[in-house]
């Protein structure tokens, strides 16, 4: 008789090595927010990054399948998306905020969408076989 009890569980644990990957991403955001000026790397590659930084974030802190944190993030940030879509900075008051402007984003797009999936594709195959344990 096979057991089931473990399947789509997750347990709360800090993992060292995800938060060290994610502190490295972090740190590569940070440069390119501040260093990178371009049509390419800082719209694409930011965005396709920081689905990454928040895979590894929720994986430092949450031991499941890859497949349900990356579905997890993904989501996010396709919820934070249609935000901006709705205008979601403007509706809130905060078109002033320049904080908020930048976290939840002021103009929907459709590449963001793609970049978040690519994203979100590169931290499933990189990890798709591993539960931390």
């Amino acid at each position: 008789m096979k057991n089931t009890e473990n399947k789509g569980s997750f347990k709360i644990r800090f993992n060292l090595k995800s938060f060290i990957v994610f502190f490295a991403i972090l740190l590569i955001e940070v440069f390119i927010a501040i260093f990178v000026n371009d049509s390419f790397i800082r719209p694409y590659g930011g965005d396709i990054l920081v689905v990454m930084l928040m895979y590894y974030f929720v994986k430092s802190f949450v031991s499941t399948k890859s497949v349900y944190i990356v579905i997890s993030v993904v989501l996010f940030a396709y919820l934070i998306e249609i935000g901006q879509y709705l205008k979601l900075v403007e509706v809130l008051g905060l078109q002033g905020n320049p904080v908020m402007r930048t976290i939840i984003g002021s103009s929907f797009s459709w590449g963001d969408i793609i970049c978040y999936t690519i994203g979100g594709l590169i931290c499933y195959l990189i990890d798709r076989k591993h539960v931390t344990p």
